[in-house]
């Protein structure tokens, strides 16, 4: 029989202790640098947990939150610079945190490319790249950080996307790409049970993109949001806290932060 993940202590009335945190915990956050994978990071780090924060291009953003980190809790946050697209990077960035932490906890794929891609201009670099860093790098982390996760019943988060299940005019790779990672929960979710808890986090309009949109496009959006505002990435970032520390008892789940969005399509 498999062995069973190791339990959080329990109250005396059976139910969650009100005192668990991620303390002595480690984890990955990819993309961790900034927008919505800083918010994450600071997160779970407040919480008690040590966190390796992968970045890519935003290694001075990456270096300055760790230096933040370190300095509420010394040696409690180390930066991992690698491109996703290369050959080998899931694995030297589950070794880099795993010889800095000491363990793994917690594997955060937040990392994301985000642009459209109409139909009559996709290329395979377009190709490569969307479906590269939203569902190939995912897989590999995951399958680079299973033995560690295992050894410490520890869990997946992946940034979905609320557009994996009605996808976005002119973004069909990337609608493509996202719709992967929410098979890639269910199916690391099995694969991987009992010991590893994998669930998603599918963000609405958190924050706007970063090539802007016109004011007319943001109305439009918003409109569609019943709570009918923006969200923030400490919506994200308090979702991925509560999978990660609260959810012994959730696997293979992708859960909504939008607003309502997803219901009024």
């Amino acid at each position: 029989m498999a062995s069973q993940p190791p339990s959080h202590p329990e109250s005396p009335a059976g139910g969650a202790s009100s005192t668990r945190s991620l303390t002595g915990r480690v984890a990955i956050v990819t993309g961790g640098g900034r927008r919505i994978g800083a918010a994450i990071a600071a997160c779970l780090h407040a919480d008690g947990a040590a966190v390796a924060v992968h970045c890519n291009t935003s290694r001075r953003e990456a270096e300055a939150l760790a230096q933040r980190l370190n300095d509420r809790r010394p040696d409690s946050a180390s930066v991992v610079c690698e491109n996703l697209l290369d050959p080998g990077a899931p694995e030297r960035i589950v070794a880099a945190a795993i010889h800095a932490h000491e363990r793994l906890d917690i594997l955060v794929n937040n990392a994301s490319s985000f642009y459209p891609t109409p139909i009559g201009t996709v290329s395979e670099k377009n190709w490569q790249d969307l479906v590269g860093t939203n569902l190939k790098a995912p897989l590999f982390l995951a399958q680079a950080a299973a033995p560690a996760l295992t050894g410490s019943g520890g869990c997946i988060i992946n940034l979905v996307d609320i557009h994996a299940d009605r996808p976005p005019a002119d973004h069909v790779v990337y609608a493509v790409a996202k719709a992967g990672n929410a098979m890639l929960v269910k199916s690391l979710a099995r694969d991987l049970a009992p010991a590893v808890r994998v669930n998603g986090i599918a963000p609405g309009a958190i924050l706007w993109p970063e090539a802007g949109l016109a004011e007319a496009e943001k109305d439009a959006t918003l409109g569609k949001v019943p709570l009918a505002r923006l969200g923030c990435p400490d919506d994200i970032a308090e979702t991925a806290l509560f999978l990660a520390r609260d959810a012994d008892y959730i696997t293979g789940q992708i859960v909504a932060v939008d607003g309502g969005r997803s219901v009024s399509f």
